[in-house]
């Protein structure tokens, strides 16, 4: 990605150094656990001690998906009254969709409900019938939004910006690979001040791996593009996507 950028965040989770550990990591217990070493590191050779370290690395890239809560309302009478009002006015916004290229595979139903006006004076019944429309095109966002006013969606709720699952996917590995770099540079300041060599690596624990999506109310955007006005603008912040690992280096003194 063009934006990406790698921003360092690390922090030390424990620092142990024994020398001429021959232990487990864990007092009683007669087996390490899997991935720990006992006095030598993964390649066999005797270590004098370890550094563990906690580490986190994020990465951040321009959303390439986007999905826009769409609906309609309705008030009546009766609730079958409100239940044909829904039904044209989401039967309005399918053929929207359809007219905008949307695949029907990126149109998914969101809320419906149908239920007893509130407030003590109002009488009759209340609806609202909701769509969530998946974007590949993120600069579509706008257009989607006053088409489907124009088509008489009176409830446009939440822009969702996130990343294809492929992005995801070479992301993730882009912020574990920063956390791994944070956790060796803070090891190797650790090995530096206690005057001590590291040999080796004996354990990686990889944590949390998070996409953070950007989200925005269209409605506090959205102009309508009807009537002279201008076509909706939204634009996203980037998405970030964050990892975290702790890694256990074997030193000698």
């Amino acid at each position: 990605m063009d934006r990406r950028r790698f921003l360092a965040a690390s922090s030390v989770g424990l620092v142990a150094a024994v020398a001429g550990c021959t232990g487990s990591a864990t007092e009683g217990d007669d087996d390490p656990e899997p991935g720990s070493t006992t006095g030598s590191d993964a390649n066999g050779t005797d270590a004098d001690g370890e550094i563990t370290v906690s580490a986190d690395g994020e990465v951040e890239a321009e959303p390439d998906q986007a999905t826009v809560d769409v609906g309609v309302t309705a008030t009546g009478e009766s609730a079958d009254a409100v239940t044909d009002e829904l039904a044209s006015g989401a039967k309005r916004l399918r053929e929207t969709f359809d007219d905008l290229g949307i695949p029907d595979e990126n149109v998914e139903e969101g809320r419906y409900r149908v239920h007893p006006a509130r407030g003590r004076e109002t009488d009759g019944f209340e609806g609202s019938h909701s769509f969530d429309v998946t974007l590949a095109d993120v600069d579509r966002v706008g257009e989607v939004i006053d088409a489907a006013i124009e088509a008489g969606a009176d409830d446009v709720g939440r822009v969702r910006f996130t990343l294809q699952e492929e992005t995801r996917s070479t992301l993730r590995e882009d912020a574990i690979d920063a956390a791994l770099e944070n956790a060796d540079a803070e090891a190797a300041h650790i090995a530096d001040n206690r005057e001590v060599e590291i040999t080796g690596t004996a354990a990686v624990t990889t944590g949390d791996v998070q996409v953070h999506a950007v989200r925005t109310e269209a409605s506090d955007d959205a102009a309508g593009g009807a009537g002279g006005a201008p076509p909706t603008e939204i634009d996203a912040d980037p998405v970030s996507v964050t990892a975290s690992v702790t890694v256990t280096y074997d030193f000698e003194a």
